[in-house]
């Protein structure tokens, strides 16, 4: 089997994000300790998250937007102006936070660039993914970035089609399940699944354990030999 391009996605597969994003809600139950128990708080941030992706995507502003909206929801419309302004300040150190590359990250996308063309497809934020990117110091090793709104089975299908030799000839590589894993395989593609510590719920998704075309890694170091064992 020939393989001429590999995908690969950017939060928690290549650096550190949810973790990021956790903080950032254990800061927001200390803000809102008296407003609300934190099962009540994660519950309904949760349900403003879900409802939000169509209207602010994924992202750090949408989520910080998100928090907003949690608290004016668990306060009648009326919390106070100092947690308005933590959520914002919180906000604002995200997108400042350092962008730390996880271990091997460097020396597989290193080797896989030798063989083969690589396509960074994430989501989220336009300019922060491209921030992140340039910060990672990783991003001369790819032919193309997609910075998409979605990943369904088009994306890919449009993506490998653009950037390589069709799905058929292309490897998926992520962290999540519902967005990197299985609209891959539906699209005939081969899908390599690198779990992270932490995962979002929206992102969890039974694995497709007899898939011939998927794999389970135990960390990214092992892409490179799995993609030369397809041959």
């Amino acid at each position: 089997m020939r393989i001429t391009t590999v995908g690969l996605d950017a939060d928690d597969t290549l650096w550190h994000n949810e973790t990021i994003f956790r903080l950032t809600q254990d800061r927001f139950r200390d803000l809102m300790s008296e407003v609300a128990p934190p099962e009540v708080l994660e519950a309904r941030l949760a349900a403003v998250e879900t409802r939000n992706l169509a209207l602010y995507g994924y992202g750090v502003k949408g989520f910080t937007l998100s928090l907003i909206e949690t608290a004016m929801e668990l306060t009648g419309g009326d919390p106070p102006g100092r947690i308005i302004a933590d959520i914002l300040a919180a906000g604002r150190e995200m997108l400042g936070h350092p962008v730390e590359p996880l271990p091997g990250v460097d020396q597989a996308l290193a080797a896989l660039s030798q063989s083969y063309r690589l396509v960074l497809i994430t989501k989220g934020d336009l300019l922060h993914q491209e921030q992140k990117l340039a910060a990672s110091g990783l991003g001369d090793l790819f032919v193309a970035v997609e910075i998409v709104s979605e990943k369904d089975a088009s994306t890919y299908e449009r993506v490998f089609a653009r950037h390589g030799t069709g799905a058929a000839e292309a490897v998926m590589c992520g962290n999540s399940m519902r967005s990197d894993i299985l609209p891959a395989l539906a699209t005939g593609a081969f899908a390599a699944h690198v779990p992270y510590a932490l995962t979002w719920a929206h992102e969890m998704a039974d694995a497709p354990k007899d898939h011939p075309r998927f794999a389970e890694l135990g960390c990214i170091a092992e892409l490179p030999g799995w993609i030369r064992s397809l041959a």
